[in-house]
């Protein structure tokens, strides 16, 4: 019930006007948040790569609904690829279809994600597009397929969320094609009848989808992406039992959780890349964030009775 609370209010306009004008929401926010400008984005990459962790970067943002505004996302984006060149960070990037515009024109998603990943391919970074509420999953599937064969398996990903019944499917067909799978749980307001409503179930769709990928034959791609301890353990021994090869795989984690954690998978010698978003639309996902873990949840009401 406090999860599909926390969800809801990530929609409410209401809501979503009184914590982003809180100053101590904000100051909280950066837990989770690079800082709204690209400049403190790269300077947290530095930071994580000098720890030896790799990075997605993330210019928050979604369900634009006027078509200039799109306009700027690209430009975000194209900047943040610039300065990934520029300052030789080991960083891909991350986006939202609906922040390209898919609400308002799927040709004009299309066309911008063309020119984000036209500049992505010429500096040699990797692109994933996100996966957004179940009611985006075929259009996004759709989508990535015909932008993957224009651009290249190894330059173009795709998220999958454990939670939907659908997903086992999805992740069947997908390594069969070769395809390079961000697997994490899920973090939208789904009904049951598309989605596990327990966590336990969750959980176990996770590890079980995550095992038959990491036995499909190469080029397909698997991105660990959890912060449950036993979602890592299990997938670590899967991979040592089988032989797994490093350039199979990789974990991922959100920035602010479990950062030491995320050090010691690096220095165990996996690939560990932090996905670390920035941007001044940064209220969805803080709240997504708050709706995850109760950690996080308490984390904040901490902050809040300490002030």
């Amino acid at each position: 019930m406090l999860r599909r609370t926390i969800l809801y209010l990530s929609k409410a306009g209401w809501a979503r006007r009184i914590v982003t004008g809180w100053g101590l929401a904000r100051r909280v926010a950066r837990r989770f948040v690079a800082g709204e400008t690209l400049d403190e984005a790269a300077r947290v990459t530095q930071t994580l790569n000098r720890r030896g962790l790799a990075v997605t970067l993330d210019c928050l943002g979604e369900s634009v609904h006027q078509a200039e505004d799109t306009a700027e996302v690209v430009k975000a984006y194209r900047a943040a690829l610039d300065r990934i060149q520029q300052d030789r960070l080991n960083a891909s990037i991350s986006l939202k279809l609906t922040h390209l515009g898919l609400d308002i024109s799927e040709d004009l998603c299309v066309s911008n994600l063309r020119h984000i990943l036209g500049a992505a391919q010429e500096r040699g970074v990797q692109v994933t597009i996100d996966m957004e509420s179940s009611d985006y999953t075929d259009r996004t599937l759709r989508l990535y397929r015909t932008l993957r064969d224009e651009y290249g398996f190894t330059n173009v990903g795709i998220v999958i969320q454990a939670y939907l019944y659908r997903s086992e499917t999805d992740m069947r067909d997908l390594a069969a094609e070769g395809a390079h799978v961000r697997l994490c749980k899920g973090a939208y307001l789904e009904p049951p009848t598309v989605a596990f409503p327990k966590k336990a179930d969750v959980d176990a769709n996770y590890v079980k989808l995550a095992q038959d990928f990491l036995q499909a034959p190469p080029p397909a791609y698997l991105c660990i992406a959890t912060h449950d301890e036993k979602m890592i353990a299990a997938t670590e021994a899967f991979i040592r039992q089988n032989h797994v090869p490093n350039n199979r795989y990789e974990y991922q984690m959100l920035y602010g959780i479990r950062s030491s954690r995320q050090e010691e998978l690096a220095k165990a010698g996996y690939t560990m890349r932090v996905y670390v978003p920035f941007g001044v639309a940064w209220y969805p996902y803080f709240m997504r964030r708050l709706a995850e873990r109760p950690a996080n949840l308490w984390f904040f009401a901490r902050s809040v009775f300490a002030r």
